[in-house]
């Protein structure tokens, strides 16, 4: 009889609710100004980065190889990712109402959720690149062929695509007791702990997600690592000296996404109450906000060819 009445009180206050409220964002005052400007200069920069070395690989035949075409696909997640995020951040600070429309929430699960996957999807593919290219370079070409590449990037983006969408499925129906999200922006799992019933399929389906992804991702990275250390262990100098040149800037990016994705999901299982409200905030945007950013310097920096185009195609038309 008592569980009867929970059942019903349960039904009784749940509902399907047509907005949510972030509640993250703190009441900063005339800072919100600043953080403002801060964040249009860091979107500025990152738009103004990924499309030059974006116009830079497509204009350039000698770019037009794997390595590079892996790239350009990245600057493009790193365009769609940010653009996701960045206005409705910079509409939200100026606002003193924090209340997101259901469908634009998850709108913005999907565009914040596919960046993410389509970025591991990208980094593990140019792992593979490179492995193909240091471990057997004589035959990189005939494995590596440009059907091949096309079929990689098509992957890369359609998989991710439609693990999101099958996410968003099974959470947008949930009827929910409460429609306060703790962000700064709508995250599917903060979404499925306010249901109200059972979540196991949306459980079973985030086990298989994670499997898929994730394990098959980092696997796939560790053992293209693996052979590449192997190779250039018993290698020669000039394979060594190849590998550092095309390998340090992926794994340098690599690991500052892990790292942001890490602090992400640390603060999304886990209660931080005891971290400062701001550092939280930090955390969560930083392989959202930063990375964008990151790769476009890290790349254009790092590697020589990319490097002198870039500056040739400034500077012709200064």
């Amino acid at each position: 009889m008592i569980v009867l009445q929970a059942k019903r009180r349960i039904m009784i206050n749940s509902t399907q609710f047509s907005y949510f409220t972030l509640n993250a964002y703190i009441d900063s005052g005339h800072l919100k100004y600043l953080f403002f400007v801060i964040l249009i200069s860091l979107y500025i920069l990152t738009v103004c980065a990924n499309v030059l070395l974006i116009v830079v690989i497509c204009m350039n035949r000698s770019l037009h190889e794997p390595l590079y075409l892996f790239l350009c696909s990245l600057f493009v997640n790193e365009l769609y990712g940010s653009t996701g995020l960045f206005p409705f951040l910079l509409v939200q600070i100026l606002s003193d109402i924090h209340n997101v429309s259901a469908s634009f929430c998850f709108l913005q699960i999907f565009f914040v959720y596919s960046y993410a996957n389509v970025q591991f999807c990208n980094l593990a593919i140019m792992s593979y690149d490179r492995y193909l290219a240091i471990c057997f370079p004589l035959q990189y070409n005939t494995r590596m062929t440009s059907k091949k590449v096309a079929m990689l990037i098509a992957i890369t983006w359609l998989f991710p695509f439609i693990e999101v969408a099958v996410m968003i499925s099974l959470s947008a129906p949930l009827q929910l007791c409460g429609n306060i999200i703790n962000k700064v922006y709508c995250d599917n799992y903060s979404v499925v702990k306010l249901a109200c019933y059972d979540t196991t399929v949306n459980n079973i389906y985030g086990i298989i997600y994670t499997i898929f992804l994730i394990v098959g991702v980092v696997t796939l990275i560790l053992y293209t690592y693996i052979r590449i250390l192997k190779v250039c262990f018993y290698g020669s100098k000039q394979t060594r000296q190849k590998a550092v040149s095309t390998c340090t800037p992926h794994l340098i990016s690599l690991l500052n996404f892990s790292c942001g994705c890490f602090f992400e999901i640390m603060q999304s299982r886990f209660d931080m109450s005891s971290v400062p409200n701001m550092l939280r905030i930090v955390l969560s945007l930083y392989f959202l906000t930063c990375q964008p950013l990151f790769n476009p310097v890290l790349y254009g920096l790092k590697m020589s060819k990319i490097r002198t185009l870039c500056k040739s195609l400034v500077f012709s038309k200064m």
